[in-house]
């Protein structure tokens, strides 16, 4: 039997307790955990990537790996995101955000630190395909931070793309190849990817107030959300697998709350 989201969440969760950091990083270590365990975190993209692989066949701990390191820069960017110079945000999910707790600069190492923990955990498979991933995905994070941040009047679409839809892209890609899934085969589920992270952005821009509803009003915004989420079970069921937690998953996405 597949792990349900709740169940895969929890085992994100005790990994993410006993992930040990360089060594290296000395006191540094402590702003990097403060960031990724005690802030808490929906870990929604892990739990993704782990469905991803169980629904072809791959055991958690081999997708784990992969899984861990898309939660790390995803905290990362959260870090840097909240800094003086980006957001300016002095709190996230009802905390101190990491530079009010220990300064701008130790916040900024952090953020670096859990990028690069990252990669490092990327790296533990055998070929190059997942960090490859990882760091197109990342890249395209950063290049939507740049366009919301630093462009005035980007496009909307092109900033969520990149912004969010990158990383929830890479939570599916990354898990089909440390699942080892053919390229050939992993068409359909890239299409299912492509729709995550746009569900996830217009449902968020719904509960703020922002972005999608501001171009296309509230009801307007609920329309595109349930398209996005009709579209992701659709590309689900174009899959040759058992997609029934990635099915819960969608179902959740496109209704919550928080």
């Amino acid at each position: 039997m597949p792990h349900s989201p709740d169940e895969l969440r929890a085992l994100v969760e005790d990994e993410l307790d006993r992930l040990k950091l360089w060594p290296e990083l000395h006191g540094q270590a402590e702003s990097a955990h403060y960031g990724l365990v005690a802030m808490g975190g929906k870990r929604v993209r892990p739990v993704i990537s782990l469905a991803v692989g169980e629904a072809l066949g791959a055991p958690v701990e081999q997708v784990m790996p992969a899984a861990l390191a898309i939660e790390l820069v995803h905290n990362f960017s959260l870090i840097h995101d909240d800094l003086p110079a980006l957001d300016d945000d002095d709190e996230r999910r009802g905390k101190p955000s990491v530079w009010a707790v220990y300064g701008e600069g130790t916040a900024v190492l952090a953020g670096d630190a859990l990028l690069a923990e990252a990669f490092r955990l990327a790296c533990r498979y055998p070929s190059a395909d997942v960090a490859r991933e990882l760091s197109q995905s990342t890249l395209g994070m950063i290049g939507g931070q740049y366009l919301d941040t630093m462009v005035p009047d980007a496009d909307l679409a092109v900033v969520h793309r990149l912004k969010t839809g990158c990383l929830f892209f890479a939570s599916v890609a990354m898990a089909l190849w440390a699942a080892e899934l053919p390229e050939e085969r992993q068409a359909p589920w890239r299409s299912f990817a492509n729709e995550l992270g746009l569900l996830f952005q217009i449902v968020d821009d719904i509960l703020d107030g922002d972005g999608y509803v501001a171009l296309h009003g509230a009801e307007g915004a609920r329309r595109l959300a349930d398209e996005a989420a009709d579209n992701a079970r659709a590309r689900l069921g174009e899959v040759d697998a058992d997609t029934s937690v990635l099915r819960e998953i969608v179902d959740g996405l496109a209704v919550r709350t928080a």
